[in-house]
């Protein structure tokens, strides 16, 4: 097939783009042109690359026209943010594709209350990324069921992988928390460290995205998980980082307003955010329906990232 993949030099595109070449397909990677991939590999030379400023395209009413006019059997958008957004494009390419895969998020559970969350369980959001991805696969979904649009949706966790920061035993991005961990110094962790994450390798989302595309028949019309097969509490997440380094993790604990008075603003409010969710999300749904099984564990995909930021420099041994 003639695949167009929007926002394709990013976290999930890094391994897509290679995944599909490498498949057999014709693959247009769709991007700002800002920055390269995460990580080189050769399929990119096989690849059409357009560039697009998708922000202002769409305000001009012009960028659903534009991925249309490219002719793809399948586009995969990686980087819509807005149900209007998802109104565009969609509308733009009724009729003119085979199949149409979205990337959202487990933010649209909200709060985990039932876990594992499995993909039926209610929507209710608690901030405006995770309402905007809720509108987007109810337009999505009721598109695909009322009048046949082929739509997937596929909601990534904690996505991680070389090449960028995952997120921490703390719940944010403060590189800080993994050279504490390793130096052996003490962490301290909001309330009882009790609180959950759930990572999943970026390779893992692109896979479940190559088998929703080769499984149409059953993806189709249907919302998946893309997570690692269980999620970590902060506690056992730091715990396993020391191990890493040699360290038995020296941890404390505090509640959570006494917790966010001692880091900075940005970091509480990351924090704040996987903590108020807890994620904790089923896999069981993809296995039956795409026979789908992630690779990675969470712990070795943060391994991976983590093993990154020591080559870099950024963690010191």
């Amino acid at each position: 097939m003639r695949v167009a993949v929007i926002g394709a030099s990013g976290h999930i595109g890094t391994y897509l783009v290679p995944r599909l070449v490498d498949a057999g397909h014709e693959v247009v990677a769709v991007s700002r042109g800002k920055r390269e991939p995460y990580t080189p590999h050769g399929a990119w030379k096989r690849v059409t690359t357009v560039t697009a400023d998708r922000e202002a395209e769409e305000a001009r009413g012009e960028f659903g026209r534009r991925v249309a006019e490219l002719d793809a059997d399948a586009v995969i958008d990686l980087i819509c943010f807005t149900e209007d957004s998802a109104r565009q494009l969609a509308e733009a390419l009724t009729g003119r594709v085979r199949h149409f895969l979205h990337c959202g998020t487990i933010w649209i559970h909200g709060p985990s209350t039932r876990v594992p969350t499995t993909e039926d369980r209610p929507r209710r959001p608690i901030g405006e990324y995770g309402r905007q991805k809720v509108a987007i696969e109810a337009y999505l979904l009721d598109r695909a069921h009322r009048d046949g649009f082929p739509a997937t949706l596929i909601h990534p966790g904690h996505i991680v992988g070389p090449g960028w920061v995952p997120v921490n035993p703390a719940g944010n991005l403060d590189t800080g928390v993994f050279q504490a961990l390793a130096d052996g110094d003490e962490v301290t962790l909001p309330n009882l460290g009790m609180e959950t994450v759930h990572h999943v390798h970026a390779d893992d989302v692109a896979r479940l995205f190559m088998d929703a595309l080769a499984n149409p028949s059953a993806s189709v019309g249907e919302s998946f998980h893309s997570v690692s097969t269980t999620a970590l509490t902060l506690r056992g997440y730091a715990e396993a980082v020391a191990g890493w380094f040699g360290h038995e993790a020296r941890l404390a604990y505090l509640p959570w307003e006494r917790w966010r008075e001692t880091v900075p603003e940005e970091h509480a409010r990351v924090t704040y955010d996987h903590i108020a969710h807890s994620p904790h999300c089923s896999m069981e749904k993809a296995g039956r329906l795409l026979g789908h099984r992630p690779r990675h564990t969470s712990l070795e995909a943060v391994a991976e990232a983590v093993d990154w930021l020591v080559r870099e420099g950024r963690i010191t041994r």
